[in-house]
């Protein structure tokens, strides 16, 4: 890349949007685990957001889609109209496609899905902070290749493994079965729906319960004990 030898990359400045408290809370001790980057401040609204960047400097905003006053592409919205500049990546429960192309256009550098571990996090940030390094100091790229690099950098991100024994696959068939059931199943419905055992249902279903994505509550259906069942809170 064309331009002087640029100065070293400083410490990145992260802005964390969530309103699960749990969830914001690992977030933003995600974020303080990797090398490089620091949090400004953690909110859970977006006019607090949008505060928050006025009052301190912000290279990235870790930005969940859905908000209690507004939806994160509005607030992405916000903050281009305000003059704000910083990248955003996106963590959040949203699997809409049309959330995803809409996020694209708008800028967002990263798109990473809950649940997550701190691994999969990690790994997106250390891209970004590849792709500041990459471009600080350089006023143009020379070829395709240049060009083809930094957005491949930026883009990349290795697969981060779950908790052992777990598969994204199976962790994404478990999800889909929550989310379109109209009522709650029992680890033994959920694995009959998607083809493995009540154990390893559960271990699932426990995995999303445990991401905020799920809630667990009793079923009574009769004298004894009353079994757990499932439902999608994503």
């Amino acid at each position: 890349m064309s331009g002087d030898a640029a100065p070293a990359l400083g410490v990145l400045r992260v802005l964390v949007v969530e309103d699960e408290p749990i969830a914001a809370e690992a977030h933003t001790a995600y974020v303080e685990r990797v090398p490089g980057f620091v949090v400004t401040a953690t909110v859970g609204t977006s006019q607090a957001a949008l505060h928050a960047l006025q009052d301190k400097p912000v290279d990235v905003v870790l930005l969940d889609m859905n908000l209690p006053d507004r939806h994160g592409l509005e607030v992405i919205r916000a903050m281009r109209a305000g003059g704000h500049r910083a990248d955003v990546i996106a963590v959040t429960s949203a699997r809409d496609l049309e959330v995803v192309r809409s996020a694209v256009s708008l800028g967002v550098v990263q798109y990473v899905l809950k649940p997550f571990v701190f691994a999969t996090l990690r790994e997106r940030l250390l891209a970004y902070r590849a792709y500041r390094e990459q471009v600080q100091g350089a006023d143009q790229v020379d070829t395709q290749a240049e060009v083809d690099q930094v957005i491949g950098g930026l883009r990349a991100g290795a697969e981060t493994p779950l908790p052992k024994g777990m598969s994204e696959e199976l962790l994404s068939r478990v999800s889909r079965a929550l989310r379109e059931g109209a009522e709650g199943v029992s680890a033994s419905e959920l694995g009959d729906a998607v083809g493995v055992s009540r154990v390893t249902a559960r271990r699932y279903a426990e995995f999303l319960c445990d991401s905020r994505l799920a809630v667990r509550r009793s079923r009574y259906a009769g004298p004894g004990r009353p079994e757990v069942e499932y439902r999608w809170s994503g």
